[in-house]
C-alpha cells in the first residue's frame, strides 16, 4: 500500500514512518493547520504584540514615566493587557506579559518592568 502526502497527494518515497513527501509540503502543511483560526485570536495577539513593543520602547531603563497622551500617540491601547497586580497597599499595575503600567495623577502613568 502506497502512502500519500496530505498535503500535495504525491507518493511518498522513503522510511515507512514518514508523512510527507518533502519538507516543503510538511512546513506548508503545518502553517495552515497552526495557524490562527480566528479573526479574534490573532488580532488580539497582534494588539497585544504592539501595546508590549510602546512599552518596551518608551521603558528602555526598566523603569520610567509617561503620558497617556504619548502612549496613544504611539498607538497604545489600554483594553488589552495580559494580567492585572495589586499590591497589598491596593495599588493597581496593569501588565503586558512582564511590561507595567501604573495609572498617575494627571493622566501619567509609571511605566515599570517586571523582574523575571
Amino acid at each position: 500500500m502506497q502512502k500519500q502526502c496530505p498535503e500535495c497527494g504525491d507518493k511518498i518515497v522513503g522510511r515507512i514512518d514518514k508523512k510527507f513527501c518533502s519538507d516543503a509540503c510538511r512546513n506548508s502543511y503545518n502553517n495552515r493547520v497552526n495557524k490562527d483560526s480566528k479573526n479574534l485570536i490573532r488580532n488580539t495577539n497582534n494588539r497585544l504584540r504592539k501595546n508590549y513593543r510602546i512599552l518596551e520602547e518608551l521603558n528602555p531603563e526598566q523603569k520610567t514615566k509617561s503620558s497617556r497622551a504619548k502612549l496613544i500617540e504611539k498607538g497604545f491601547d489600554f483594553n488589552y493587557f495580559t494580567s492585572i497586580y495589586t499590591t497589598k497597599a491596593g495599588t493597581v499595575y496593569y501588565f503586558v506579559y512582564d511590561q507595567g503600567y501604573l495609572p498617575l495623577e494627571g493622566d501619567y502613568y509609571a511605566l515599570v518592568k517586571r523582574e523575571s
